[in-house]
């Protein structure tokens, strides 16, 4: 968890591929997203994992996600909340309709995000 609570498991080491494919499915199946929907996606640093290798974990994310026939509007990759340096990830997708689209790019001017 973002603040050191327990997740759904402990385990060995992956590859991101691996990791984007278990983990994809578990957030589609939970909404239940499905073809054709277009969403926003956050690859979310804890604040102890490298830029690089989130980015590595976004290039998995994004394909496992188009896999489903799913559209990704727009990606944010990046340390957006973060806890005391932890090591990890997290993965975010917020299923868009024209309403949230149209709000998703107003302008903003905050300390992580800026859209002008």
């Amino acid at each position: 968890g973002i603040h050191g609570e327990p997740g759904i498991a402990r385990e060995s080491i992956a590859t991101a591929s691996e990791l984007a494919k278990r983990q994809v499915k578990m957030i589609i199946e939970d909404l239940p997203f499905g073809s054709g929907d277009e969403v926003v996606l956050l690859v979310n640093g804890l604040g102890g994992t490298p830029l690089l290798e989130l980015y590595l974990l976004n290039n998995s994310v994004s394909k496992e996600i188009e896999s489903h026939g799913v559209k990704i509007y727009k990606t944010m990759v990046g340390n957006y909340m973060t806890s005391l340096d932890m090591a990890g990830a997290s993965i975010t997708m917020l299923k868009l309709d024209e309403e949230l689209k149209e709000l998703f790019d107003a302008p903003a001017d905050t300390p992580a995000i800026k859209v002008l």
